[in-house]
């Protein structure tokens, strides 16, 4: 991969701040249909703060330098020089160098400010304010009939002897699971599979990635500082166990320069996830559906602004094609604007039909982020033949999310007898193994 690292000063962490000023109904509008109650004339307060020291600090280096000027001038013709000249110098020099603290101090206090404020939505994305009013795009395959009533993953696993969720709370504690032999194998499995899937028929890279990020890493991303209380942090160190392969993919490329004829630029890796799922208390507490430590293949894309919708298209094809192969039935929903997640401009979510449960449930979210999380990371590429270089846009999707894989495995292919049958696309990966049971 070609590229460069780049010397610039740290971006902003956020929308780009002259589009905010420029566009501060529309920026408003977005943020309403999103259901965010961010009030921007605080943000317009301490913009204008911020200019009026800046428009103070050019007037004052704008007299210091001609005073250096004229010093310089009478130094070089020999002429003796008043001291109140170089008095008057060095009072300007105090003056600027207390503005520059102020504006350091305001320019911190807007950069503050702008990282709570979340991406905005692409015009695609359906006005709403729940899951509720999410639109489905399509859907794949046929809810499967059966001639019993079918039973929950939890259920299965435990009866089949291939998942131990009271020694994995005795081990841990609660939203932790522990797999035993072709649960463990089921799971090895599911990961190759969809390893092996999008390297060679997709054409990802993969990755093996650090499992803990540093702040700057986490900050680039979108998860701090707003979603800190949801992280696992390690004790006395500033760095915390990652969410989401997400994290460390897209920061691969942090404060570089990328070459235009390298993008698109595409990664899977495959990493456990570590969540608090602060908030979520009381729900799916059963089963494998929420839990604090779960693996994930993960998809991730570095585009040009052009390219970025198309790539998402692409993204949540490679996805979906890992159910296809498995032979699930599945549905896709385009996220409506108060649904989205934070950092994101447009998501799909690829949701599973789980018959134990009777439910369809998120197994992969696939979103364009536009160049809200590069702005963070300060991710560039330059076009060939120019000097100006322009913020990539990154993608991201769950290719899958291994855990919920199982659990579609489970209540799709049981059987009457209590059996699991296990799907044809998996056979190689289990070692021939057709049923557990």
């Amino acid at each position: 991969m070609k590229g460069s690292q780049s010397n610039r000063k740290d971006e902003v962490y956020m929308l780009d701040i002259r589009f905010i000023r420029e566009n501060i109904e529309l920026v408003k509008q977005k943020l309403e249909a999103r259901g965010s109650d961010i009030d921007l004339s605080a943000f317009l307060s301490i913009d204008e703060k911020r200019r009026e020291v800046l428009q103070k600090i050019e007037v004052l280096r704008a007299e210091r330098n001609r005073a250096s000027d004229e010093i310089a001038k009478m130094k070089k013709e020999k002429k003796e020089v008043d001291p109140s000249v170089f008095a008057s110098m060095k009072e300007l020099s105090s003056q600027v160098k207390v503005l520059d603290e102020e504006l350091k101090n305001v320019e911190q206090e807007t950069n503050d400010f702008l990282m709570t404020i979340p991406n905005m939505p692409h015009d695609s994305v359906p006005f709403g304010r729940t899951d509720k009013d999410n639109e489905t795009v399509r859907t794949w395959g046929k809810i499967p009939q059966y001639s019993f009533q079918p039973k929950e993953h939890w259920e299965l696993g435990e009866k089949l002897g291939v998942l131990d969720f009271d020694r994995a709370t005795k081990i841990a504690g609660s939203r932790f699971s522990l797999y035993k032999g072709a649960g463990a194998r089921l799971e090895r499995a599911l990961i190759n599979f969809m390893l092996d899937l999008h390297t060679q028929e997709h054409n990802y890279t993969e990755i093996l990635p650090p499992f803990i990020a540093n702040r700057t890493t986490m900050t680039g991303t979108g998860q701090l500082p707003k979603f800190e209380d949801d992280l696992f942090k390690l004790d006395g160190l500033d760095y915390f166990l990652i969410p989401t392969a997400e994290v460390p993919l897209t920061n691969i490329f942090q404060k570089e320069i990328l070459n235009e004829e390298d993008l698109p630029c595409c990664y899977t890796a495959h990493t456990p996830c570590f969540r608090k799922e602060a908030g979520s208390y009381g729900k799916d507490t059963k089963g494998l559906i929420r839990q604090h430590q779960f693996n994930k293949v993960e998809l991730v894309k570095f585009s040009t602004p052009e390219t970025s919708d198309d790539e998402l298209e692409g993204l949540l094809e490679n996805a979906e094609e890992v159910l296809k192969r498995l032979g699930i039935h599945y549905r896709v929903v385009n996220l409506c604007t108060g649904d989205i997640g934070f950092s994101a401009a447009k998501t799909y979510d690829i949701e599973v039909w789980l018959p134990g449960q009777g439910v369809y449930r998120e197994i992969s979210s696939c979103s364009n982020f536009g160049d809200f999380q590069a702005r963070r990371a300060g991710i560039r590429y330059r076009k060939k033949g120019e000097k100006k270089t322009e913020f990539v846009h990154t993608l991201n999707g769950s290719g899958l999310a291994v855990g919920r894989t199982v659990v579609a495995v489970l209540e799709n292919y049981q059987q009457a007898d209590g059996s699991v049958l296990i799907p044809e696309a998996l056979h190689l990966y289990m070692g021939g193994l057709k049923k557990i049971g």
